[in-house]
């Protein structure tokens, strides 16, 4: 093959690699009683022997929604009513959004030796990774009813949108987890910055503080250019009776439509070499 055609990749040699993804992607999905049961037991074995089970990490999270909302309620300035229920939907979204996307980097790492001995669909671990995470979210869930009850806010019929927002966000984050799964599978030291690049952007995205805040600053136009801030509020919002922007659809969706687009061609080219590098 000659160098122009590996640097300039032809149209049958993409479609060849989309076509790798596809099929990886569908025969892991064949197998989701695998998934389900890889998932589970990743719950269980993390909190064997444990009488709250994963529980703990819904009193984790609903003893951290407790300090910061009254630390930063104060601060801030805000009425707990409105700020406690808008901190908790967004520190338990981005809770499962930062463990699927640092669970992603070394979910074929730590499923490695399954990889080597085992003949499965590559994508039956960062399935796993989603559905043990999807687990956990649901336990987390159970704070926000608590929440709302504590300070008497109704759910209104707006909150049906977060359904639609809610898998618009899972098809964002498996695209990622896609990428990142490969790329720290082949280099390592990746997976710390993809944990230290999440953990800034936990500061610049609207999880603690109101978008307002910003956008009464600095415009919106920063605000709209962290693609998290969308994929945020299109869960959040209508939770909390809101509707979110035209926009954040737009980005919402966008962002799924070219990531996938990305992801399948990465995913499928580099699918083969993956059991080399673990």
């Amino acid at each position: 093959m000659s160098l122009t055609a590996t640097i300039n990749p032809s149209p049958a040699t993409k479609q060849s690699d989309w076509s790798s993804a596809v099929r990886d992607i569908g025969d892991a999905l064949r197998k989701y009683h695998l998934i389900g049961t890889l998932g589970w037991q990743d719950v269980a074995t993390r909190y064997r022997r444990s009488r709250v089970g994963a529980f703990w990490l819904t009193i984790n999270i609903a003893v951290m929604i407790g300090a910061l909302g009254l630390v930063f309620g104060t601060i801030f300035g805000q009425p707990m009513r409105e700020f406690l229920p808008f901190l908790a939907v967004g520190l338990i979204v981005w809770n499962f959004i930062s463990s699927s996307i640092n669970e992603g980097c070394t979910a074929l790492s730590d499923a490695s030796g399954i990889v080597l001995q085992v003949k499965m669909p590559l994508w039956v671990h960062l399935a796993r990774v989603m559905w043990k995470n999807l687990i956990i979210l649901g336990h987390n869930l159970l704070i926000i009813p608590l929440v709302f009850l504590v300070f008497w806010r109704p759910i209104s019929p707006v909150a049906l949108l977060a359904i639609p927002g809610f898998l618009l966000l899972v098809a964002n984050l498996l695209w990622i987890m896609m990428i990142v799964s490969v790329v720290c599978a082949r280099f390592r030291d990746i997976t710390q910055i993809v944990t230290n690049a999440v953990q800034v952007l936990f500061y610049l995205t609207p999880v603690i503080w109101n978008a307002e805040i910003m956008a009464n600053r600095v415009g919106t136009t920063l605000l709209y250019g962290n693609p998290f801030y969308s994929l945020m509020t299109i869960v959040r919002a209508p939770l909390l009776g809101d509707m979110p922007s035209t926009l954040n659809w737009i980005i919402a969706a966008g962002m799924a439509v070219i990531g996938w687009s990305i992801a399948l061609w990465f995913y499928g080219n580099r699918l083969k070499r993956v059991p080399y590098w673990l």
